[in-house]
């Protein structure tokens, strides 16, 4: 019954719902073509330098590699129907399996496993669940994959302080969990970076945005810190970096990127605390075409999985170095770094430092 209901609900949203899409190459498919993997966007755009584009670039690297015919579709915009619609054109395209990146494709991911069950779908950050987050449910023809992102942020942390940066800050999108593991790591990383070199006085200011948009308002924040002396900060929320990336080069102080390496968006990006999306598309692929594909479990990428990591090759850093880099990431790997989650403490003051300030700012 419940089926029926989906089915019907879905075809009604397919009124109101038709999405853009593109393939691998220029030229749009005929009619009669048909893609075996499909990715749908979060309405970005595959060259977004974010979420998008690593996991496409991790797709794209699988397919040409295999021969293996790929597209991507772009909803109409960000919702749960559209997103369900963009599905439902990926399928009728011929796709067996359907990459999906951002935890906003939850909610559709948990509708979709369903509808249909011939499909697999591979969720890139997050777990299908319902809309009232009642009900937490991966079939058998999907996977959820989680980052470790404190580990990701605990490194970007440590390297900064090793770097001789005291005056730190975090700008968050949304307070959500990636966020906010994120968050607690760089804290932890720069304390215990300073417990290493001996030194107390590390200031760390501490916000979520609200969203995950470039805006005015974030962009005078920010530059208000820097007018304070915050050397820099790390922009942990989309688009959110591109406001704190104009107020630091206004201000010509440092940022920390997110995600993937945006060392190419603006010359104040010093590092990028960065998930391996392209390593866990890439591994996912595999593994359903060799028939070991992890039905119905959550993983999580971390550093032990090429999940976390820094992009050293592009890192512009005076004193840290790659041995420094190779040690601590070691370390994480070892699992001799234990680090406080999003689930560990009601918020970021209340996460165990011992030389560090932080000021979290409402």
């Amino acid at each position: 019954m419940m089926k029926k209901v989906l089915a019907f609900l879905l075809a009604f949203v397919l009124v109101f719902g038709m999405v853009a899409c593109g393939g691998g190459g220029e030229k749009e498919p005929v009619a009669e073509d048909t893609y075996e993997i499909a990715m749908i966007t979060d309405i970005g755009s595959i060259d977004d330098k974010s979420f998008n584009q690593g996991t496409w670039e991790g797709i794209v690297a699988y397919t040409e590699e295999n021969n293996i015919t790929h597209k991507y579709y772009k909803p109409t915009e960000q919702s749960t129907d559209a997103y369900l619609a963009a599905i439902q054109l990926a399928v009728e395209g011929g796709a067996k399996v359907i990459v999906t990146p951002g935890f906003l494709f939850e909610e559709p991911i948990f509708l979709a496993q369903d509808l249909y069950e011939d499909v697999t779908f591979i969720l890139i950050d997050g777990n299908p669940h319902n809309a009232d987050y009642s009900e937490f449910r991966t079939e058998k023809n999907a996977v959820g994959i989680v980052f470790a992102e404190e580990q990701s942020g605990y490194l970007a942390g440590y390297a900064a302080v090793k770097d001789g940066y005291t005056k730190l800050g975090f700008m968050g999108g949304m307070a959500v969990p990636a966020v906010v593991r994120y968050g607690y790591g760089f804290v932890q990383g720069a304390d215990a970076a300073a417990a290493e070199l001996g030194i107390n006085g590390i200031d760390i200011k501490y916000h979520y945005t609200g969203n995950f948009d470039a805006t005015p308002e974030t962009q005078t924040l920010a530059a208000s810190w820097y007018a304070e002396g915050t050397e820099v900060i790390f922009a942990c929320g989309g688009a959110v970096g591109n406001s704190v990336m104009s107020a630091a080069e206004a201000a010509s102080a440092k940022v920390i990127g997110v995600d993937v390496d945006q060392s190419s968006e603006s010359p104040t990006v010093i590092t990028s605390a960065m998930k391996g999306l392209g390593a866990a598309v890439q591994s996912a692929l595999g593994e359903y075409y060799n028939g070991t594909f992890p039905g119905g479990e959550s993983l999580i990428y971390a550093a032990d999985m090429d999940g976390v990591k820094l992009p050293m090759e592009s890192s512009k850093f005076n004193t840290f170095s790659q041995a420094d880099y190779d040690a601590v990431f070691a370390k994480l790997v070892a699992g001799e770094i234990k680090l406080q989650k999003d689930t560990d403490a009601e918020d970021v003051t209340k996460v165990t430092v011992t030389k560090s300030k932080v000021t979290l700012v409402e």
